[in-house]
């Protein structure tokens, strides 16, 4: 993996930050005068907490928790020792399967202080899904929250495991799951076969400090740190694998990008499962000294605001949908949100009109708009606090800091200006591998270290990012990418499916929901709540389709392979959607 920018590039073709690409090729290079970072993650919590040890780091509002950098770092540490006690070391995979919550925030930095890797578990995943991740990278250890929302963690992991009610903390032992031994469940409540969170933390006081740092010493900022699933065309889930040198360096220029400082204090309502939340968010936050200010365990207008207010945000992230809940909240003229400045809208295109409204009516003067994909640490492209309106909404910025970027024509040579191809970047922010599976490494990053995001994009004389559509048929709806094969596969298993195909229509609300065209067994009559309901309890609430129909037979071409573009423009006839125009 190249890892270096050439500053000459591909014959010349390179163009630094700010300056318009040379020779009229879509290809761009990002600054280099700031070195990148190779701390660890905990070296880096070390330092902030040294420089600002009385200063707000966390607060979380619906806990009613605030901890200091001093007090938060103390913790960190006396979790990382219960993991020791555990028996967990560097290099095994802990999951992690909750919403936005303390035991979060002090897995994500304990795990780290002693080269676990993390495994982020969607909270909306169901079984089906959590067995896969917890297989697929072996975890040992995987920590969840009791019950959020509709979700019922306790019932469902022994719905899975039936032998963890019979088993002693600690010893577990599955067919299903032969990695896996210990459960640890938020809180202090206790459960047959699992540890409590506070006895694990409280069992760190037993231990040592001084073989804390002696860990840390032995962990290189090249180490893999953190696995993230990332939906595949495959049908599976793949684990996008980042390092400390990934997630750290990405983490200080996004939050640079909005200019924060130790002064700032950032409200992240969006998930720590994503790149988002957990890198963006709040080892952004740590790179800059910056309080960590979570409002609750899932996004909700009303406390997102109540927070912001109370807690005088200076900063805010989330993807459009988000703000405009805020905005249309019938409670949002009564919060005082004069204290913004800054922050993040990611995930999804912004309408002009909604970054107006953020602007004058949230203060966000300076918001920025941010681009990428879990596999790139993630951000790639990123707009400044002053880039003009149009452009934050036309654009997703320009390349950031010791990344580098082109669009690749379908003969793999670079595009011109303006030009529409497929984006591909290379730099410190591409992901180590996928977990375990080289076939699919491979296939994402080629022999030049260029990772190919699948997504179509043009860039200007100025040297702006405009996605302009998806190389393949992934869904994007309200901010998560959905792939249909993923799906598809799954309602294959179901008796009376015989074919499906999945494609995402229009949708004003989501900008793409999940469209599922079935053709059934002979002799079987599937209904479209029956395999809503087959779906339910498996897979994630926003993989569900939407839209069912049920055919007779599927659009194909002359070779055989299903027609979606004709499936979807018959479902946009259908159902009278609109269809926004792409320039």
């Amino acid at each position: 993996m190249v890892e270096e920018l050439d500053p000459k590039g591909e014959q010349g073709a390179v163009a630094t930050l700010g300056i318009a690409p040379l020779e009229g090729r879509a290809h761009v290079a990002g600054t280099t005068d700031e070195p990148l970072i190779e701390d660890t993650i905990p070296q880096l919590l070390a330092r902030t907490a040294r420089r600002w040890p009385e200063r707000d780091a966390v607060v979380f509002s619906d806990e009613n928790i605030r901890w200091t950098w001093a007090e938060f770092a103390a913790r960190v540490d006396r979790l990382a020792l219960g993991f020791l006690q555990m028996g967990l070391g560097h290099g095994d995979r802990l999951g992690i399967w909750a919403p936005n919550r303390s035991e979060w925030l002090l897995s994500q930095f304990a795990t780290a202080r002693v080269g676990i890797i993390l495994v982020n578990i969607n909270p909306a995943y169901r079984l089906h899904e959590l067995e896969y991740a917890l297989r697929k990278t072996g975890c040992r250890a995987l920590v969840l929250a009791e019950r959020f929302k509709h979700s019922d963690y306790i019932g469902m992991i022994n719905q899975l495991l039936p032998q963890l009610a019979k088993s002693r903390p600690g010893q577990l032992e599955a067919e299903k799951l032969p990695d896996l031994r210990h459960v640890v469940t938020f809180g202090d409540a206790t459960y047959a076969g699992c540890h409590s969170f506070t006895d694990i933390e409280a069992s760190g006081q037993q231990g040592d400090p001084a073989r804390l740092d002696a860990i840390t010493r032995t962990l290189d900022a090249n180490d893999p740190i953190n696995i993230q699933f990332t939906s595949g065309t495959t049908g599976a889930p793949k684990g996008a694998t980042l390092t400390h040198r990934n997630i750290v360096n990405n983490a200080h220029f996004v939050t640079s990008a909005m200019k924060a400082t130790e002064q700032d204090r950032i409200c992240i309502p969006v998930p720590f499962y994503h790149c988002f939340g957990m890198v963006m968010g709040t080892l952004g936050c740590v790179t800059k000294g910056a309080t960590i200010v979570v409002p609750g365990p899932g996004f909700d207008a009303e406390k997102t605001l109540t927070c912001v207010a109370a807690e005088r945000c200076s900063a805010l992230y989330g993807v459009p949908t988000m703000f405009v809940a805020m905005l249309e909240h019938p409670e949002f003229s009564g919060h005082d949100l004069s204290s913004l400045r800054t922050g993040i809208m990611a995930g999804a295109p912004c309408p002009i009109e909604v970054m107006k409204q953020v602007q004058s009516k949230m203060h966000m003067s300076e918001v920025t708009i941010a681009y990428g994909m879990t596999e790139t640490s993630p951000v790639s492209f990123q707009s400044d606090t002053d880039t003009p309106l149009e452009k934050r909404v036309s654009s997703v910025g320009r390349v950031q800091p010791h990344l580098e970027v082109r669009i690749a024509r379908e003969d793999g040579t670079t595009a011109d200006i303006g030009e529409q191809g497929q984006l591909l970047t290379r730099g410190y922010s591409v992901m180590r591998e996928y977990w375990n599976d080289q076939e699919q490494s491979d296939a994402a990053i080629d022999a030049e270290g260029w990772m190919h995001t699948g997504d179509l994009a043009r860039i200007d004389a100025e040297g702006y990012c405009n996605i302009t559509g998806r190389v393949k048929d992934m869904i994007l709806r309200g901010g998560e990418n959905i792939y249909p094969r993923e799906i598809e596969e799954f309602l294959y298993t179901h008796p009376d499916v015989s074919q499906v195909q999945i494609f995402g229509i229009p949708d004003p609300k989501f900008g793409e929901i999940v469209a599922a065209w079935v053709v059934a067994r002979p002799g079987t009559s599937p209904t479209e709540e029956g395999l809503r309901d087959f779906c339910r309890d498996q897979v994630a609430h926003f993989k569900i389709p939407a839209i069912i129909r049920f055919r007779e037979e599927l659009p194909m071409t002359v070779s055989g392979k299903p027609q979606k573009f004709v499936m979807r423009d018959a479902m946009i006839e259908e159902l009278g959607l609109v269809v926004e125009q792409t320039a």
